[in-house]
């Protein structure tokens, strides 16, 4: 609750006495050692008028009625100033008189209570335009945003048109310290956090977007994928571990096909297909753009298909298994055969457009469409400094020839 009290005082000015012997009522609201003046559109004779009394003095029946409508005047700005005071958000002497008026400039709204009517919004178009997946991400964001209100302010909410650069630094550094967060995170924190906000400002919430300037910090982005060294003693080592030994194969199959989690999981017999070119492929959307992706079947994948082969009693090709489990499984796998990098279900993926297309003199348009990335500069962001490394190779081959 606000400790300011709101002082409310009427005035006349006899100097503006009309022709008719009567002056303008004044209202003056003080808020926060602020005054805010406005017309009461009422008139007074100013020898009726007791200012310490606030009240027309004299027992005439239009008194009587001004000072009704006076004490009106007075009740619905206590009305607007109490309203202002319960949504437990900051305010000004200016939002109380517009409160009273009934007209807002700029439509009120809290940054949490817009960010959840947008997710509302945004949760009935999951399966149509959207996946539960990303709901989930501006969820997770949004429930950031409002503790960090209730940490930074001691508030549920904050008000929409207060947001500032100030607010977005403040938050990034909340996420980095409380939060623990690493720079990339933070990245898409905010990115996500400026997507309803953007709408805000289209609504009218906002005179203009508060985080124009915002710059989110760099990152150095590293991709770890295995090389050909790491990739054989995979492919070759024996596990004694039948539950080893099968996450083994579905990684080695997305070090042969790219396949994300999500795909290689609800990978479906009817995704197989005879190409144009009489070899296999795989045909389906990806999850993540809702793009269409066409990857040849490599040997070392069609093998591992044929060992799991079900003779189509089952539409998967393999059986199921969470992501959560196979990356508990990777870790033990990597101790197991003592590659030192951190190898998740993902690293396949990158070891796929790596060491077995990028190394291999693949061109990167191509290892983009077997990707199924929406955009070659994403690829390109990614791989490009291991198509670098793998120049300066060829290079150094090259010179060593030259100085023969």
């Amino acid at each position: 609750m606000h400790q300011e009290k709101l002082s409310i005082l009427y005035v006349v000015s006899k100097t503006k006495t009309n022709k008719r012997g009567v002056c303008p009522i004044i209202c003056r609201i003080t808020f926060k050692k602020k005054r805010k003046p406005f017309n009461t559109g009422l008139f007074v004779n100013p020898d009726d008028w007791n200012s310490k009394k606030q009240l027309a003095v004299s027992n005439s029946k239009n008194n009587s009625i001004l000072n009704a409508e006076l004490a009106l005047i007075k009740s619905k700005l206590e009305k607007a100033y109490l309203k202002l005071q319960l949504e437990d958000n900051d305010f000004t002497v200016n939002d109380i008189l517009l409160k009273y008026l009934n007209k807002n400039v700029k439509k009120e709204d809290g940054v949490v209570s817009y960010f959840k009517k947008y997710l509302a919004k945004q949760e009935k178009l999951i399966g149509k335009d959207i996946k539960r997946a990303t709901w989930n991400k501006f969820n997770y964001v949004c429930n950031h945003v409002a503790s960090f209100i209730q940490n930074e302010y001691k508030k549920n909410d904050y008000p929409l048109n207060k947001l500032n650069q100030q607010f977005l630094d403040d938050l990034e550094y909340y996420l980095k310290i409380e939060k623990n967060q690493a720079q990339i995170t933070i990245n898409k924190s905010i990115q996500r956090f400026r997507k309803p906000i953007k709408i805000a400002v289209s609504e009218g919430y906002l005179d203009k977007d508060p985080f124009m300037l915002h710059k989110p910090k760099k990152v150095t982005k590293s991709v770890v994928f295995l090389n050909q060294k790491e990739l054989e003693k995979i492919e070759n080592h024996s596990f004694h571990q039948s539950r080893l030994e099968f996450v083994r194969d579905l990684f080695i199959f997305c070090c042969y096909t790219g396949l994300a989690y999500n795909e290689m999981s609800r990978l479906e017999n009817r995704h197989i297909i005879n190409g144009f070119d009489g070899n296999k492929w795989i045909q389906m959307k990806r999850e993540k753009t809702g793009k269409d992706i066409a990857v040849p079947l490599l040997p070392k994948a069609c093998n591992i298909m044929v060992k799991y082969d079900s003779g189509y009693k089952n539409k998967y090709v393999f059986p199921k298994i969470s992501n959560q489990k196979i990356n508990s499984y990777l870790k033990e796998i990597a101790v197991i055969i003592g590659i030192d990098k951190r190898v998740t279900h993902h690293t396949a993926r990158k070891t796929f457009a790596s060491t077995v297309l990028l190394y291999n003199n693949v061109p990167m348009e191509i290892v983009s469409e077997l990707l199924g990335h929406s955009s070659m500069s994403i690829t390109e962001d990614y791989y490009g400094k291991i198509v670098k490394k793998k120049v300066s190779e060829e290079i150094n081959i090259l010179m060593k020839k030259l100085n023969k």
